[in-house]
């Protein structure tokens, strides 16, 4: 029976080295969950050896490039960082948040408490609308009629006399423990540097497999597009290289 294979198939990928070029000892092999799509290229130069005649006499292959494209949709910071950054990955939920309620400004002190979700910490103010859609101007002190002030530290929010009543929506950044979140704040280190990793994929159809492993490689893109109606999928490109035995490449299929 012939051979063919179906579907996005399935992926793993297990961080060899992070972005300082350390070996990554005991290392979680990640599969790359929801995999939307994926595609491998194996391309080459050709140098051709002419004489007086118009087609040439040998012709020898160049340089070759061994590289890879996969779109998972399952968002997950592991994966993330074993393909593309190789940093450190710290516990925690770093978040944004878009107030849809409102709060009124209340009397004297005209103060409003901004109050995170999950009981976290507020971080960064992302702005004020008013109750017409219109965006408050953000001052230093003594705000005016449309203005307001924010302490940085505790975030409480101070209104204008004037502006009491008024239905207000706060926006603003935050940090909470959450179980499983994770967040990073990625260094910028010198070029060269970035994380090397191990990516198998397999396609099965009708009980056989063809199967690809890229014995080391580097993420050369992180892309995620958001749009309306749908979801999101990020995609990674990466480059296939030589894993320091003279191998690059081990594949296999059932026939």
């Amino acid at each position: 029976m012939s051979q063919y294979a179906f579907g996005s198939g399935n992926m793993y990928v297990t961080q060899l080295q992070d972005a300082l070029g350390n070996a990554v000892v005991g290392a979680t092999p990640y599969p790359l969950m929801t995999l939307q799509e994926g595609s491998i290229d194996i391309s080459s130069d050709s140098k051709e050896l002419y004489g007086q005649n118009q087609f040439p006499v040998a012709v020898g292959r160049g340089k070759a490039k061994l590289t890879g494209k996969v779109k998972p949709a399952r968002i997950f910071a592991g994966v993330w960082n074993a393909i593309y950054f190789g940093q450190t990955v710290n516990a925690g939920l770093f978040a944004n948040y878009t107030d849809t309620v409102g709060t009124v400004v209340p009397a004297s002190p005209y103060t409003i408490t901004a109050a995170p979700p999950n009981t976290g910490t507020f971080a960064a103010d992302l702005g004020v609308i008013d109750a017409n859609g219109n965006p408050m101007k953000r001052v230093a002190s003594a705000p005016a009629t449309g203005q307001y002030m924010v302490n940085v530290t505790t975030g409480v929010y101070t209104f204008a006399s004037t502006d009491t009543g008024k239905l207000v929506y706060i926006n603003f950044q935050y940090t909470a423990a959450v179980a499983g979140a994770q967040k990073q704040t990625v260094q910028n280190l010198p070029m060269g540097y970035a994380p090397a990793f191990k990516a198998d994929l397999s396609v099965s159809y009708q009980g056989k497999i063809v199967t690809f492993s890229f014995l080391k490689a580097i993420s050369t893109k992180f892309s995620m597009g958001f749009k309306n109606e749908d979801f999101a999928v990020p995609e990674f490109d990466f480059s296939g290289f030589d894993d320091g035995t003279g191998n690059v490449l081990t594949w296999s299929t059932s026939e």
